[in-house]
């Protein structure tokens, strides 16, 4: 495919696994290509392609707000929202902004240039959606590196405190502009070596969804978990400052992206994933 024919994101809801991953080729192939000549932040985006392919078929942009932190990984996002034709100029004067641009587009809904800001962001995207009375979706995207900022646990405390219905995505790839460091980034290291939990929770938890009386079941099964779930995975720091946490998740697998934002969409409360 020849992404500088993309209009918007609306095509992806129609196309297969396969499709998608021959798609996610031909964006690597086109950023490859288009960043050897204009320069800019190639890997970031290389380590997103599927992740931003996955979120604009789930959610409907511009309604669902993504939101992502710094912006600097958002070239396939401008890309699925029509701006492919335009990679020629990025970064260049008058040219393609390397961040989201509210005046370039409806999809570009923060701007920033700065890490840690996302969630903050999110929090009154949320709060003005709910006094309006409307449902679309939020979801900001952040790094490991940014969610050690101290605006971004600031926000996730209020966040968690608040019970804002949001989906935060947390792009786990251990990479920030110099070596993460402290607690939050031990604590991350550790979640990322429970998969066996995770997957353990999500099989029980459909299980007993089906059986007479799964409700109660599931409820006893919620005690159990929430009593066991600090001696197997420090994943009970998110839940226990009222986010719920689902993963980790292969951020190049479509299955795994797709069904953990389904999960997410199931909770009524804040989901990192």
């Amino acid at each position: 495919m020849d992404v500088r024919n993309i209009q918007n994101p609306s095509f992806l809801k129609s196309l297969s696994v396969k499709e998608l991953e021959a798609l996610s080729h031909d964006v690597r192939q086109f950023l490859i290509q288009t960043c050897a000549v204009t320069g800019g932040h190639i890997g970031a985006n290389l380590g997103v392609v599927e992740l931003t392919i996955a979120l604009h078929k789930h959610f409907n942009s511009p309604e669902d707000k993504i939101i992502w932190d710094v912006g600097h990984q958002s070239y396939i996002h401008k890309i699925l929202t029509g701006r492919g034709h335009q990679f020629e100029t990025l970064r260049q004067y008058r040219g393609l902004c390397g961040f989201p641009k509210l005046k370039e587009s409806d999809h570009d809904v923060w701007e920033a240039g700065h890490s840690s800001t996302s969630l903050s962001a999110a929090m009154g995207m949320a709060k003005a959606r709910d006094i309006l009375g409307k449902k679309n979706h939020i979801v900001p995207v952040i790094g490991d590196g940014a969610l050690t900022g101290g605006m971004a646990l600031e926000a996730l405390n209020n966040i968690g405190h608040d019970r804002t219905n949001m989906t935060i995505i947390l792009n786990d790839n251990e990479m920030s502009i110099a070596p993460n460091v402290g607690a939050m980034h031990n604590m991350l290291g550790r979640i990322r070596m429970n998969q066996g939990y995770n997957r353990l929770k999500f099989d029980a938890e459909s299980i007993l969804s089906r059986l007479p009386g799964g409700s109660r079941l599931r409820e006893s099964a919620d005690r159990i978990k929430d009593s066991l779930k600090y001696l197997v995975v420090d994943g009970a720091f998110f839940e226990e400052l009222g986010i719920r946490y689902i993963g980790p998740v292969d951020g190049h697998s479509f299955e795994e992206l797709e069904n953990a934002l389904a999960a997410a969409d199931s909770i009524n409360s804040p989901n990192p994933n």
